[in-house]
Parts: structure tokens; C-alpha cells; sequence
């Protein structure tokens, strides 16, 4: 979808396609285009604000507020939107909320990193979220779908540690194949080709800690991925590109403890 067009669906698919089939609707219906049709679709309380999440209204009227993660207060409003998201807070005027695309624009022109890196991202094999970034370490919470697998990997610049804390991990680590279960972890040494895969019928969740010199996401080089994947985007790199990867060599056996395989 990111890769996608930005344009109507009208002028990419209806306008090119000569067989159309049309079913008549009968029921409510808006297109959210904007956050002001959001804010339509709830309830209003005695002032005319409205809300998505957690918001608490004091002498505010007409407002709305989209708030999934933590609390939000609007004190002494009239008439304004607030969108709070991981990425990004938004606070407007109902009456400017439709420049919000023009603002999108000007920010893609500045390269914000946050239009591109995203606290939280979808893969095909399930999830992964940022929780906390240093200068030379990030912590991710990441989550795998049942039977899902990552592709087979290594890394130019970083090392992973890995802790399970839901579900069971198949883990791949150079020539080496073992289960993490919960509270076990492992650890991924640069270079070392990997895979992490989801072999049970739960959800996995783990927290990846990284370190290294360098933390983005493009410094993948995939060996092999069930999903179609080469290089992540903007890396301009194929699977087969960079230096060789380090898993010729056989690493060392884990040493296995009472927190599993390290």
C-alpha cells in the first residue's frame, strides 16, 4: 500500500476498467475523509466533544480527540482536534483541519523522518515497535503471527539479543536450530546469518534489544525469505548484495541456563 500512488481510485481503477459491476446500498455511509468525519461517527457529550481513546473535556466545547494510548485534556477549548499517534501529535483548528494534507507535504519536503519511520510497523510475518532508542542500542517489541517465520538474515552493523516473553521461537543461528520458550533468551552476533520463526498456535511476542553503530532499517541483507523480499526499501540492495555473512564459520554452542540458550 505505501508504495502505492497517491491518487483517487477512481482515475487508477474505475476510469481504466471496462467491466464494472454495480450493487445498490442501502445505510449510512462517509468516507472519513477527514478528521472532522471521524469525529461524526461518535457520540457527542452535553458540549458537542467528542472522542477515539482516553480524553477528559474541562470547560472545552466542540471538540475532538483521538487518544488510543495514554490520557489526553483539553482545558478551555473551543472548536479544535487533537490526534495523538506514536509518530506524531496534531493540534488544529476544526476550521484548518482539511490542511492537514498540505502540511503532510511540507513536512515530506523537510524529510521528517517521521512520515518514513514509524514507531509501529506491519510486516507479512506479523509486527514490530519501537519502544526506546539510544545512540548505539534500540528496543523493539515485536510480535510473530502462528507459523510465521522472518526471513533468513544477517547484519553489517548491528547485534540482537533476544528475549521471549509469550509464546515459543524457533530460532536459526548460523548452523545451529533451537526453541526459545518464555523468559529464555539468545543472543545474535553481527554478521551471524539468522531466522526467528513462530512454530506454535499463539501469538509470539519478544523484546529485541539492538546495539551497534548503525540501527536502520536497511541494513538487512535477506539470504532467503518465504515472502518475495529482497533488501529493505531504499537500501538498493539485493539479498546476494554486501559482504558475505559470517555463518560459514560455526559459532559457539549456547551455554544453557536457567534463562535458556544465550
Amino acid at each position: 500500500f505505501s508504495s502505492s500512488p497517491s491518487i483517487s481510485i477512481d482515475y487508477a481503477v474505475l476510469e481504466n476498467e471496462t467491466r464494472v459491476a454495480v450493487v445498490p446500498y442501502e445505510g449510512d455511509w462517509s468516507d472519513l475523509g477527514s478528521w472532522d468525519a471521524v469525529a461524526g461517527v461518535h457520540a457527542a457529550d452535553d458540549k458537542g466533544n467528542r472522542s477515539e481513546g482516553d480524553a477528559w473535556f474541562s470547560s472545552s466545547e466542540n471538540c475532538f480527540v483521538h487518544s488510543p494510548d495514554k490520557l489526553t485534556v483539553v482545558l478551555g477549548l473551543k472548536d479544535v482536534v487533537v490526534v495523538d499517534t506514536p509518530d506524531a501529535l496534531l493540534v488544529t483548528s476544526r476550521d484548518q483541519v482539511e490542511q492537514v494534507k498540505s502540511v503532510v507535504d511540507d513536512l515530506r519536503a523537510a524529510e521528517r523522518s517521521e512520515l518514513t519511520d514509524h514507531r509501529k510497523v506491519a510486516r507479512p510475518w506479523g509486527t514490530f515497535e519501537g519502544i526506546d532508542r539510544g545512540d548505539r542500542y534500540q528496543v523493539k517489541r515485536i510480535t510473530v503471527k502462528p507459523g510465521a517465520q522472518l526471513s533468513l538474515q544477517y547484519h553489517h552493523h548491528r547485534a540482537e539479543h533476544w528475549i521471549v516473553v509469550k509464546g515459543i521461537a524457533k530460532v536459526t543461528r548460523g548452523e545451529e536450530t533451537f526453541l526459545l520458550r518464555e523468559n529464555e533468551s539468545t543472543y545474535i552476533p553481527l554478521g551471524a546469518v539468522h531466522r526467528m520463526e513462530n512454530p506454535g498456535k499463539t501469538m509470539l511476542e519478544l523484546i529485541e534489544v539492538q546495539s551497534g553503530s548503525y540501527l536502520g532499517e536497511d541494513d538487512i541483507v535477506r539470504v532467503e525469505d518465504v515472502y518475495g523480499r529482497e533488501a529493505e526499501p531504499g537500501s538498493g540492495k539485493s539479498a546476494s548484495s554486501g559482504t558475505k555473512p559470517r555463518a560459514k564459520t560455526k559459532p559457539a554452542k549456547p551455554s544453557v541456563g536457567k534463562g535458556g540458550p544465550k
